[in-house]
Formats: C-alpha cells, structure tokens, sequence
C-alpha cells in the first residue's frame, strides 16, 4: 500500500504539465478558427459597405468612438468615414480585407490582415496593398470597430532593379586625403605643382 499512494501522487502532479502542453496559448486563434471566421464576416461586411457605399452598412461596423489612421497618417471618426462614403466620388474604388490572426481579450478582438484598395488617381488605376490592425468590442453581442490603423505596403518600381545600387554622380568620390591611395598627380583634372627631388 504504500508504494501505490505516491505512484499516484507522481502521476496525478505531472497532469497538469501534460495538459498545459496541449492547449494553445491563451488568446492566440489558428488559420482556421472560429473567431477568425467570425471577424472576417464583420471586414467582408465592412469592405461591402465601403463598396456599396452604404452608410447604415457603415454604421452597424463602426462604433461611434470609432478613430481611423489611414496609411498616408490621416486621422478620422466614423461620422468622417460616413461622410467620405457618402462623397465619394470615385463610383470605381473597392476595398477587400482579409484576416489572418486574431487575438481575443474577453469582449475585445484585435484582427491583423491585408487589404487592397483599387481606386482612380490623377495618373490613371492605382491598387494599394497593405496590412491592417482592426481592434473591435463586442456591443449587445456584435463586433464593432474601436480603431483601424492601416500601413501601405511599399513596392519597387520596374526601374529599380533588386541587388543593384545607384551609381554616383559626383565628379570624385569622397575621400580623406591623408589616407587616400596616390598623389594628386594621378587625379585627373589636377596638376602636382610640388618640387621633385
């Protein structure tokens, strides 16, 4: 008998660790989660309101304490977002979100994704590529958007070629003449005015 009650106690206290080891971290949501599925009808709501432009579609996305940055920095209220909505005059721009993690803190959901942004500018199309935090609360039992914050991602232009580096356009290049290599006779453009021995 009393080898059988700490064979147990042994086995009974590594418990814990062996479920602990199984879970995922508390708050993390997989590619295929529930919450990520959730949250990505509330962005397909949202970018078919932007779409649409369906201001009541708007409003049941964004809470009335709704701040949005944009990727060019600029800082709006929902009732700015609406109005922009509403006047909006490029009837081509479409919006589409996609989410990829989820974070889940109780009522609260932070939602990180990529999103483009078609629209007309003064140089013809453009299509903008970035990604997004969107921090939602749940209210009355559906998500609103708190706060939107959005970065451009940047792209190189045809011209700029991966691995080559721009050449200069000085006459010479920078140097210390103390440690520079030569005299100044192998400089074009100079004449060694010292006396030779």
């Amino acid at each position: 008998m009393k080898l059988v009650f700490p064979a147990i106690f042994a086995v009974l206290s590594l418990l814990p660790i062996a479920v602990s080891a199984q879970t995922p971290k508390a708050g993390t949501t997989s590619a295929g989660s529930p919450e990520i599925r959730e949250l990505q009808k509330i962005e397909d709501n949202w970018s078919n309101a932007l779409n649409q432009r369906d201001q009541y579609g708007l409003e049941l996305v964004l809470s009335p304490l709704f701040v949005g940055v944009s990727s060019t920095g600029d800082v709006t209220t929902r009732n700015q977002q609406i109005v922009g909505v509403i006047n909006q005059e490029d009837k081509t721009a479409a919006t589409d979100m996609r989410v990829v993690t989820v974070r889940m803190l109780g009522d609260v959901a932070v939602a990180n994704g990529t999103y483009t942004y078609s629209h007309k500018a003064a140089s013809g199309p453009v299509e903008e590529k970035g990604i997004f935090t969107h921090v939602f609360q749940r209210q009355h039992g559906n998500w609103v958007c708190l706060n939107a914050q959005r970065t451009m991602l940047r792209e190189d232009g045809p011209s700029k070629a991966k691995g080559s580096k721009p050449k200069s356009q000085a006459e010479l290049p920078f140097h210390i003449p103390l440690f520079s290599k030569g005299d100044k006779a192998d400089k074009p453009g100079k004449v060694d005015d010292t006396p030779k021995p």
